[in-house]
């Protein structure tokens, strides 16, 4: 089964084409970062805007890379929900009117079961994917959550941000030091120049117990850090750096708390990690070092499957069409989706 995948849930138009026995064919992104750099956040009637410029023309590119013509498409995945609702109504209408207009199945796909199951894709490139049941820290810039996944559409949920997600933070940080839009990842590089020693960042929410996260708490600790350090508005280099090195260190070291404490609740040795923020080398890295002490795992989409993409919305899409999923004539998008609410998939009737 061949399924093209449509992202269209916020700032980035994704396009990927997935089968089920080849693996993924082709995907292409286009990142909307340059048009909203300049408001320092995602302006939804500028990124739905670029979504019906973008989506066509890669689409069209996809089906070039990956050799095969729109008649042999066997269906279409596009993302439902979570997002912004005009940008979702881009991809979704496109989507249907592809599929009606070639006479197969297509399907709305819920964003972070996307980047939930992305990790999975690791078999195509021959390395090891992550087999059920496990703990999924989901980490991005709207969601921070835990959840036990016990297979498709099998999902507990375990904890989430009270307020500000990871993500979220990183960005309004970064605006702090004066960095550009998109925070997180200037934020991280300004952090490996930080004196590790300087600062000592709360850790929110670890001590009480639980796999609830708030960082907007951490967020006030790191406005009042840089007004103290100001010397007539301005900061030195010196002190962003060391700030960005402790608000990044108090960030990855709650995640661990939390994603630890996860697995020890559930009694699972398997962790996977994924959305915009898995990217982080520190995460990572501090992740797997504490982990490996507690003889359990973690796994993680390929780098460039991190942020958001068509490839995981047409590998969701696939696995949920081959089980008989489809829409029907009332399918709607949804810009608030519990994950706790989709459908575990049916066997097919012998």
């Amino acid at each position: 089964m061949r399924v093209l995948g449509i992202e269209t849930s916020c700032d980035e138009t994704g396009v990927a084409l997935y089968d089920t026995k080849q693996g993924l064919l082709a995907d292409a992104l286009y990142s909307q970062v340059d048009i909203h750099a300049e408001y320092g956040g995602v302006v939804p009637e500028l990124a739905s805007r670029d979504h019906v410029r973008k989506t066509l023309p890669l689409i069209d590119q996809v089906l070039s890379e990956g050799g095969i013509s729109r008649q042999e498409i066997d269906g279409v995945a596009y993302t439902a929900g979570p997002g912004l609702v005009g940008a979702l109504m881009v991809g979704a209408t496109l989507g249907r009117a592809i599929a009606t207009g070639l006479g197969v199945p297509s399907l709305g796909v819920h964003h972070m079961e996307g980047h939930l199951l992305a990790p999975m894709l690791a078999v195509g490139w021959g390395e090891r994917a992550p087999t059920y049941p496990f703990v999924a820290l989901l980490v991005s810039g709207g969601h921070t959550q835990l959840v036990r996944v016990d297979g498709l559409g099998r999902y507990g949920m375990l904890g989430e941000s009270l307020d500000d997600a990871a993500g979220e933070a990183f960005d309004k940080t970064a605006k702090m030091l004066g960095l550009p839009y998109p925070g997180g990842p200037h934020v991280a590089k300004l952090a490996e120049q930080g004196n590790p020693s300087r600062f000592d960042f709360p850790r929110p929410m670890v001590k009480q117990g639980g796999l609830d996260f708030s960082f907007s708490g951490l967020k006030t600790h790191t406005l009042t850090t840089v007004r103290a350090c100001e010397v007539d508005g301005t900061l030195s280099d010196h002190d962003k750096a060391d700030i960005a090195r402790a608000f990044e260190s108090a960030v990855v070291d709650t995640l661990v708390i939390k994603c630890r404490r996860a697995l020890k609740q559930e009694g699972l040795t398997r962790l996977v990690m994924a959305g915009g923020v898995s990217a982080n080398v520190r995460l990572r890295a501090v992740l797997e070092e504490k982990l490996a002490k507690d003889g359990s795992e973690v796994f993680y989409p390929a780098l460039r499957l991190c942020t958001d993409n068509g490839a995981m919305i047409a590998y969701a899409g696939a696995l949920r069409l081959a089980a008989g999923e489809v829409d029907g004539p009332d399918a709607e998008v949804r810009p608030r989706w519990p994950m706790t609410e989709l459908a575990v998939p049916q066997p097919a009737a012998a």
